[in-house]
């Protein structure tokens, strides 16, 4: 029991060997006592005294082996067999002391001899005895050394379990790099460091741009590869003292002393260099970039969480000075970052308080001037910035994912709509909705669709869906499935903005559209821009040989009108034609237009 305990204090170190030394002592000298010796036998003091003496300091040396070889060391067995062999000295010595201490009178005789233990079978007994004795001995020191190694698995399994548990606590499970909370931990000990001996240390918030489009059009497996790769790049620039983490996403935070505050630009522009590199993943060559924020310390903030905040709002302005680039916190960013937070807090709540509303332009058959139909436009009446147009806040939705539901309540508000004014008898028109990348790339999307029309009881046709170039380009396998599906369906499909991306005409031809939707860019200069003028023959040229219609927006001015008619646009769109407006407002103008006509 002793020997089993944490730890073995002086005091229970001498109990014991007194208990123990007292058992053999006992058994000695009781034995002795039994034989019944006439007259009786005399003890020399010394050599009883040192018996004594022998039985307990053996016993106490051979308690201190035995509490000190409870685990699993190097000779182990060895250094056991040493503390079986001092006990036997205990006994032995302590017997044989205690032999010489005994004076035996002359003519002295045994009186147990008379009347005692009968010898004849005693001694089958006594080996009968020994050997069961050292059978349990032995068996129970088998299964104590099978429940000792059992122990030390269990212990080494609870070892590694801890180093594993502490490893998911700390580190992030798909790069393997240090998660938010290690790195809180060593800003702060960066922090405490720069306290006491001096120097500098730069926080830079790096963020992936263009990863989201790899992720949606090759898949999240394809982006936790690419990922990874980053993670393994960025580590290849990186000393012993440094510390890169990923604290989601595609959000990584590298922590690097300075010998200057000034280092810290060479080191960004390193790290904006690395991502720009071309990366080979599951036989691709994607192309990414990134944008990071760099926060000083000291100088930009006073705790680890404030690091942090200040590097992401220098991230946030180095995106939007135009991406692949570095930018170091200013106080001036922490106003725009709070704005952010804020807008993105109303934005939440924009959908559940019913804030959002459609205004509808019309589109107007080129020929003949009749509606044909109008694009639902989304706004926000925010509670304190008044009415929002959709650049002021899309961005934010699209990063944040909210563009889903959001874009699911445009689609299903401008069916309701539609289906209104099919109810009336415009049973010929078409609701034109834009999809984000995003929602376009989302896998519900078609389900989405499908539900809005049975809801809404609105026929198929009735509903166009614009998608930009680009978006329809960015994975154009992937997308001829979904807009197959979505015109198997029966629904129109419009490229948005076109001539502003990069086609492949091969593809384009392939893309089961309907219409081209020009942009208002090539339109906006028709007058005054010969090339413009060019490029939106072309287009019309284009859409017309394939079999499309052509919607031209951005109509301003009636020379624009004009040219875009006689080239043979097929509708036009544009403030001189009508702005967007709430449903009721727009019939009104519609109703008004038909009074004319009539008239």
């Amino acid at each position: 029991w002793l020997v089993s305990q944490p730890q073995l204090p002086a005091w229970q170190l001498v109990f014991g060997a007194l208990v123990m030394g007292a058992g053999i002592s006992a058994m000695h000298y009781t034995g002795m006592a039994a034989m019944r010796m006439q007259p009786g036998i005399d003890y020399d003091p010394a050599l009883f005294s040192a018996s004594l003496l022998i039985a307990v300091g053996a016993s106490g040396a051979a308690l201190w082996i035995a509490f000190r070889l409870r685990r699993q060391a190097p000779y182990v067995r060895l250094i056991r067999g040493g503390a079986a062999v001092i006990m036997g000295i205990a006994i032995v010595g302590m017997h044989y002391t205690g032999m010489a201490a005994a004076r035996f009178a002359d003519g002295s005789f045994c009186g147990a001899a008379a009347d005692g233990l009968n010898g004849e079978g005693l001694d089958n007994l006594v080996l009968i005895t020994t050997l069961a004795v050292l059978s349990i001995a032995l068996l129970t020191s088998i299964l104590d050394a099978r429940l000792e190694a059992r122990t030390a698995d269990l212990a080494h399994s609870l070892t590694e379990a801890n180093r594993e548990l502490t490893q998911l606590a700390l580190h992030d499970t798909l790069t393997g790099l240090p998660n938010r909370v290690l790195l809180a931990d060593r800003i702060d000990q960066a922090m405490s460091r720069v306290q006491e001996q001096g120097g500098c240390f730069a926080l830079m918030f790096i963020d992936l741009d263009g990863f989201k489009p790899v992720n949606d059009a090759f898949g999240h497996h394809m982006g936790d590869q690419l990922l990874r790769e980053v993670g393994l790049r960025l580590r290849e620039d990186l000393r012993s003292q440094d510390t890169l983490a990923r604290i989601g996403g595609d959000e990584f935070v590298l922590l690097v002393q300075l010998a200057e505050p000034n280092d810290a630009l060479n080191l960004a522009a390193r790290q904006v260099g690395l991502i720009a590199r071309s990366f080979r993943v599951a036989e691709h060559d994607l192309q990414i970039s990134a944008s990071v924020g760099i926060a000083l310390y000291p100088g930009n903030g006073q705790t680890a969480e404030e690091l942090l905040m200040n590097a992401d709002a220098a991230m946030y302005h180095a995106k939007g000075a135009g991406k692949n680039g570095h930018s170091f916190f200013d106080a001036s960013m922490n106003s725009n970052a709070r704005k952010q937070l804020q807008l993105l807090q109303d934005l939440r709540n924009a959908l559940d308080q019913q804030q959002f509303s459609l205004y509808y332009q019309p589109k107007f058959d080129a020929g003949h001037g009749r509606p044909v139909g109008a694009e639902a436009l989304l706004r926000w009446e925010h509670p304190t910035q008044g009415m929002l147009q959709p650049d002021s806040f899309i961005d934010l939705a699209e990063k944040t994912g909210l563009i889903i539901p959001i874009g699911e309540w445009v689609l299903n508000e401008a069916c309701r709509q539609m289906r209104e004014w099919y109810v009336l008898g415009y049973t010929d028109w078409r609701i034109a909705v834009n999809l984000s990348a995003l929602q376009f790339c989302h896998a519900g999307l078609v389900q989405s669709v499908a539900k809005a029309l049975a809801t809404h009881h609105l026929p198929a046709n009735s509903l166009t869906l614009e998608i930009t170039e680009t978006t329809a380009m960015s994975d154009a396998d992937a997308s001829m499935t979904v807009l197959q599906e979505l015109s198997d369906m029966g629904v129109d499909l419009s490229i948005d903005d076109f001539g502003t991306g990069y086609s492949s005409l091969m593809y384009l031809k392939r893309l089961p559209a309907n219409e081209l939707k020009i942009d208002r860019g090539f339109v906006r200069d028709l007058e005054h821009d010969s090339d413009d003028a060019a490029i939106v023959s072309a287009i019309v040229a284009l859409g017309q040989a394939l079999g499309l219609r052509i919607v031209a927006e951005g109509v301003e001015t009636g020379v624009q009108q004009d040219f875009l008619t006689q080239l043979g646009c097929d509708s036009l769109q544009g403030y001189l034609l009508g702005h967007p407006l709430p449903a009721d407002r727009f019939m009104a103008d519609i109703h008004r237009g038909e009074r004319l006509a009539a008239g």
